[in-house]
């Protein structure tokens, strides 16, 4: 996902459209993905206590194959000027997500 808002940061940058992907990796791990890939949108680590996630209501209970576990449901908010959430797209699909929010930045 981060490679495809990667991509496309000069057009967030001229939406006027800042970038931020938060996941529960550690920052070295981070750090080793965004240098393997030059990413341009930069990571934020919530791996700790996961205090962002559960603010946002993102830090949920998961179900894959039978088995349960804590985990962050992919999700991604558009905030706008003013610091106020503008949209939210729950459970995230990655193909040709980063150009819907795009589209909706450059909207706002």
């Amino acid at each position: 996902e981060n490679l495809d808002f990667s991509r496309l940061a000069p057009e967030f940058e001229k939406a006027g459209t800042g970038l931020l992907g938060v996941s529960k990796d550690p920052p070295k791990k981070h750090a080793k993905f965004a240098e393997k890939h030059a990413l341009a949108a930069p990571l934020a680590s919530d791996a700790l206590e996961h205090g962002l996630s559960d603010a946002l209501g993102i830090w949920t209970e998961k179900q894959n194959y039978g088995r349960t576990y804590m985990g962050m449901v992919r999700t991604t908010l558009l905030i706008d000027a003013e610091g106020k959430i503008a949209q939210v797209w729950d459970k995230v699909k990655v193909k040709g997500h980063a150009e819907a929010v795009l589209e909706a930045a450059r909207a706002l």
